[in-house]
């Protein structure tokens, strides 16, 4: 049963934390670690957010944001995919529907 989890360490500011999670998520957590640890050191080093908590409260901000705002735009994008399909379908059974006029 231990095979099915990993123990990732992770390093994020230069504070190293220890994880336990699924092993096939083992790639995800780190390239989350990765993604995290950029995001604050972005943060700290524009020297406007002080204080470790209050970076990792901007960075999560900022991230949820992100995911936020790429869920609208893929919404967007699937709603006028979407649209585009609708009418090709449409389009198809119009063009089936005079194909079969002209065979009666």
């Amino acid at each position: 049963m231990t095979d099915m989890y990993a123990h990732v360490s992770v390093k994020i500011l230069e504070k190293e934390y220890q994880f336990s999670c699924p092993a096939d998520e083992r790639k995800s957590l780190l390239d989350s670690a990765e993604i995290l640890n950029a995001k604050m050191r972005e943060i700290r080093d524009s020297g406007k957010v002080v204080g470790l908590d209050r970076i990792a409260v901007m960075a999560a901000l900022n991230m949820a944001n992100d995911l936020i705002s790429a869920k609208s735009r893929g919404e967007v994008i699937e709603g006028s995919a979407k649209g585009k399909i609708i009418e090709m379908r449409e389009r198809v059974e119009n063009a089936l529907q005079r194909g079969r006029q002209l065979e009666l």
